[in-house]
């Protein structure tokens, strides 16, 4: 009966780490590489200038569409050591084995309205300081 309960108390104790694990995969370096890529072949930015340190991603959803297949939205600010900033949002299909199950969808931030006044932009696409 003690080893049953043992065993029964151990289940409850992993069970929260098992869920922890089935959530949904971090795969913000897949949508920032293509983001930089594809913003390179704009013009937009000089990958060398980019100050990778400074670079933000943060998830905005992930949805789970099918068994181990999520939609994923990040938003990504760039800083270039010109003082330019440049944000993007990026939707991307990515699994727990891989992040690259689809192609990424870019969408450069051109003007933010309303909102946050702690960040305001130029209105050129980037941030002004």
């Amino acid at each position: 009966m003690r080893a049953a309960l043992k065993l029964v108390l151990a289940a409850i104790f992993v069970m929260p780490a098992a869920a922890a694990l089935a959530k949904s995969p971090d795969c913000a370096s897949w949508p920032t590489n293509m983001a930089l890529v594809h913003l390179k072949n704009a013009g937009l930015i000089d990958i060398p200038s980019v100050i990778e340190t400074q670079t933000r991603a943060v998830r905005l959803a992930s949805e789970k569409i099918s068994k181990d297949l999520h939609q994923q939205v990040y938003d990504i600010i760039f800083h270039t050591s010109d003082g330019k900033t440049i944000e993007v949002i990026t939707n991307s299909r990515a699994s727990s084995e891989e992040c690259s199950m689809s192609a990424v969808d870019i969408y450069v931030v051109s003007q933010k309205i309303g909102g946050s006044p702690g960040q305001p932009f130029d209105g050129t696409g980037a941030r002004s300081k």
